[in-house]
This record gives C-alpha cells, sequence and structure tokens, in this order.
C-alpha cells in the first residue's frame, strides 16, 4: 500500500508508480486526480459466458437446470444477434464493476471478439466445443475448425487472445480432448473447460474410465497441461490437486455460481497452500446473475471461513491477490497483468472511498473484500485508455446498448417464456 500515491502511464504501459514527489518528474496531459480512493489493478473474470446476459434470472432454481433448461433454451435461441446483444451487455456491465480482462467461454465468439475490440476490453475468448450440435457447429470436428479459423483471425490481436473451450470431460469424446490439447500446444493458446464440476460429469467419467475422476482423466488421456483453465474444480481430492499441480494448470474459482447452485465449496484454501493458480470467476450470468468480480470478494472472503471453520483463512490480502495477480496467473500472463508495476501493461480501476458503504476505512484490503460493490468503481482504464470515467462509459453508448438487451429480452419472452417449453 503506496499512501498518496501516484501511477504514470506512457502508451498502454505503466512507467512508473510510487510516491506523490513522482508528480515532480513528469509531465502528462491527462491527470486523474483521486484523492482519498483507492488506486489498484483491473480485476480478472477468469470464467464467464459474457452473452447470456440476455438470458439472466430465467428459471433460478430449476433442478439440473443445464440439461433441463439452459441446453433447451440455446438450442431455441442462440444465434449471432443474441451473442452480440449479450456481449455488448455484458462489456458494459464488467467495465462499470472494474473488471478490465475477462475469460469468456461460449459460441459465436468471434462476435463477442469484435465488441471487446470496440469497447476497449481485454479478454481470452474461447470458442465452445461440444459433441452435440448447437448454434454455430453441426458436431465438436465442426466446433474445433471453427475455434482454428478463430484463433488464426486474433492471434496477432493486441488485447484478445483466442481459445479452445471444450465444454467439459464428460461432454466431449477423448479423441476431441486429445486434438484439442494437441492443437492448443502447436497454436500456443489457452484451452479453458469445466472439470469436476457436477455429480453428473463424475459419473460419466467413472463409467468411461472404470472409476477415474475428471482430473485423472483429463491427465491420462494427455489433456491436461499449462494450458489448461479449469473453471470450478470443486470435486476434487488430494490426488487430483496433485495432478493439478504438477501440470501447472490454472484454477478458476467461482464461489457464488457454485454456492447458488448447491455444487459446494472448492477446496481453494489447500490449492493455494501447494501453489496452485487460483483466480476468481463470476461464471456466466444465468450461473451467478453478476459478471462483477468486486461482487465476488465478500462471498470468498466469508465461505470459505465457514467451510474450514477458521475465522483466520482466506485473509483480505489473500482475496485483493486471487482477483488481481491470482487470476493473472490463471492466465499465465502475470508478467503483464494483476499487478500496478512499471512495464506491466496499464489496466487500472478506482474505488471510490468515499461512498457511506466504504467509510471509514482504516484497511484497503479489508474494505474492498467485506465493504465494497461493483458501484463503488469510479473509473477503468484498460490498455492505458480511460473506458469509465467517474461512472461515465465513454467508448459506447451503454443506454442503447441496454435498450437493445431490453428489446431481445421481449423475444425470449415471447418464444420461451410465455410457452415454458424448454424446461422438460
Amino acid at each position: 500500500v503506496i499512501d498518496h500515491g501516484t501511477v504514470v502511464i506512457k502508451g498502454n504501459k505503466i512507467i512508473a508508480v510510487g510516491g506523490p514527489e513522482l508528480t515532480q518528474h513528469y509531465q502528462a496531459p491527462n491527470v486523474l486526480n483521486v484523492d482519498g480512493d483507492i488506486v489498484m489493478p483491473g480485476l480478472i473474470n477468469t470464467h464467464t459466458h459474457a452473452s447470456m446476459t440476455v438470458f439472466r434470472s430465467l428459471a433460478d432454481d430449476v433442478p439440473d437446470r443445464l440439461h433441463r433448461y439452459i441446453f433447451p433454451l440455446e438450442n431455441k435461441m442462440v444465434s449471432r444477434e443474441m451473442v452480440r446483444v449479450g456481449a455488448n451487455l455484458a462489456n458494459v456491465e464488467m467495465i462499470k464493476g472494474g473488471v478490465t480482462t475477462y475469460v469468456d467461454m461460449y459460441y459465436f465468439e468471434d462476435e463477442v471478439a469484435k465488441t471487446v475490440d470496440k469497447i476497449g476490453l481485454r479478454a481470452v475468448l474461447g470458442e465452445s466445443v461440444i459433441q452435440f450440435p448447437v448454434a454455430d457447429a453441426k458436431n465438436a470436428d465442426e466446433s474445433i475448425n471453427y475455434a482454428v479459423n478463430f484463433i488464426n483471425q486474433y492471434k496477432d490481436h493486441p488485447r484478445i487472445t483466442p481459445a479452445f473451450a471444450p465444454h467439459a470431460p464428460y461432454t466431449n469424446t477423448t479423441e476431441h480432448l486429445q486434438k484439442i490439447a494437441k492443437l492448443s500446444q502447436e497454436l500456443d493458446v489457452p484451452v479453458m473447460i469445466h472439470l469436476a464440476e457436477t455429480d453428473r460429469e463424475q459419473e460419466e467419467i467413472a463409467k468411461r474410465t472404470g472409476g477415474k475422476s475428471p482430473v485423472q482423466y483429463m491427465a491420462d488421456i494427455g489433456a491436461l497441461n499449462n494450458k489448461v483453465i479449469a473453471a470450478h474444480a470443486i470435486m476434487v481430492d488430494e490426488k487430483d490437486i496433485d495432478l493439478l499441480k504438477q501440470y501447472d494448470v490454472g484454477v478458476a474459482h467461482n464461489i457464488s455460481a457454485n454456492t447458488k447452485s448447491a455444487k459446494g465449496v472448492a477446496p481453494v484454501t489447500t490449492m493455494l497452500e501447494k501453489g496452485i493458480r487460483v483466480g476468481l470467476g463470476t461464471d456466466g450470468p444465468m450461473s451467478s446473475n453478476t459478471l462483477t468480480t468486486l461482487n465476488e470478494l465478500n462471498l470468498v472472503g466469508k465461505i470459505h471461513k465457514l467451510a474450514n471453520k477458521d475465522r483466520a483463512a482466506m485473509p483480505p490480502i489473500t482475496v485483493v491477490d486471487m482477483a488481481t495477480m491470482g487470476s493473472a496467473r490463471v492466465l499465465h500472463m502475470e508478467d503483464k497483468l494483476g499487478s500496478l508495476e512499471p512495464g506491466k501493461l496499464a489496466d487500472i480501476i478506482v474505488i471510490d472511498t468515499k461512498s457511506p458503504n466504504m467509510v471509514p476505512m482504516y484497511s484497503p484490503y479489508a474494505a474492498l473484500v467485506y465493504g465494497a460493490n461493483g458501484a463503488n468503481v469510479r473509473h477503468t482504464i484498460v490498455d492505458g485508455n480511460v473506458l469509465m470515467k467517474d461512472r461515465k462509459i465513454l467508448t459506447a453508448d451503454e443506454n442503447s446498448i441496454i435498450k437493445e438487451a431490453q428489446d431481445f429480452a421481449n423475444k425470449v419472452r415471447e418464444t420461451v417464456v410465455a410457452s415454458g417449453e424448454v424446461v422438460k
């Protein structure tokens, strides 16, 4: 913590961090005077399905919701238009919540990429691969080809990292998972996957392998490596955790989605003790109903205390680290993102400390974890560009984006809500 600190940005990078004396050594055409507020690294959302914002609050407590409701809903409603409209809304929500980089898994990811490019965010975007027909592919082979084309299109983009996103071990074949692992190494891109998340996944993989866990299965088939970003990792034992460490896998911890779906609490304290790369995610806006990582901090800090029956577990500084440097480590981008240091990319947020819920502030870490919420984000800077100043988005028309999402929601109401036919 630097009291009365100064951060100097040139181009898209931080060139100096220090005390107030820096203002005497640098001249800048633009100065943000944020006296008394918290200046910190931008938050990194390590797992989401951004375009699903347009489905938020549908069938929230339906049992086996993914298979009974979400997959049938997507079969009816996913299109390029839906993905574009939902991604635009998600981008606005994340900028306003202090997320500067996000990791997305969905269909038509080239449409998501266009919205990210335009609004100025940073993102790792994974094209979904799944074994049954979906909106942008008839089968997994088509999905893989779509992903390869997308990767080749965006591999040199300064703010977008294209990726593969096989949905889960049990919704893909061994052969396709192996093919993706091989291609990811050849193309040098990440692989994001839901792993050790559900009972169904555990059961299906146990049948496929004669009793192995999803993590053990992925390791055995050669699909576990340092390209993998594993979302959830709830149902893991000691052997699984050792494998995640051995293969240098990044873990996206999604506490609000996991508790809302009653799936359990991932053993994150153990993972951190073993040196595993763990960061924070929100999951999709149908799973947690939010894309604002700042809203996750409170739950992460408290639920792990409860799960461990230890009031000292998961201290605030650890939680803030997971949302910033920890999440950068998950992406293997810790040399570029996650902290305010000279040479790193200028992805920075400013948290208002004068709102009633932030006064008084004796510890900035405790204030961020136990007191702050997304509405406290005042400024958002990505790649050296101010995307939001004093809560106003500067790179998009927020009102028109919200209006378009509301219009699309009316189509959802007319198509699936009124009839209720998507619930089997």
